[in-house]
């Protein structure tokens, strides 16, 4: 399996996981967005981890030559995946960890794009249209999440 989809495949499975669980009845999963954090979760652990194990090289050398200190960058990037990872999955900090999520996610395209680019193409995920077509999958996940927390909104959280 190609590395690049173990992230989309991490957010899919735990979210439909969690959701079905809801469905049949387990209490505390019944609301879509503690699914959805779940997802989340589960995707940003996956990613941050790969910025210390596994991956390291690959993503230093994702970061566009203009940036300065890319190991630090690669470093802290994982420290706030992670960081957002656990604030996900605590409704009180949900809304800000999935808003954080969001910013972080948008400001590491760049990244994608350089990659999809300039560097080798080592996998199918590795051209810039599916790059972006996860970032849109992961920005809808991370934003859903806020939308939820947001009063008026759609999405909001409905009190009885």
């Amino acid at each position: 399996m190609d590395p690049g989809l173990v992230p989309v495949l991490m957010l899919v499975v735990v979210t439909a996981t969690l959701f079905l669980l809801g469905v049949a009845g387990v209490r505390r999963l019944r609301p879509w967005p503690v699914a959805v954090r779940g997802g989340v979760a589960a995707l940003f652990v996956t990613t941050g981890l790969a910025h210390f194990i596994g991956m390291r090289e690959e993503l230093v050398a994702m970061v566009p030559p203009a940036l300065p200190a890319p190991e630090l960058l690669v470093t802290v990037t994982g420290v706030l995946e992670l960081a957002g990872a656990a604030g996900v999955l605590w409704s009180r900090t949900a809304p800000w960890a999935a808003g954080g999520l969001t910013v972080l996610l948008l400001g590491m395209f760049p990244a994608n794009v350089y990659k999809a680019l300039n560097g080798p193409v080592t996998s199918t995920m590795g051209e810039l249209v599916p790059r972006s077509l996860m970032q849109v999958v992961f920005l809808a996940a991370t934003v859903s999440v806020v939308a939820h927390y947001v009063p008026n909104s759609p999405f909001a959280q409905r009190r009885p």
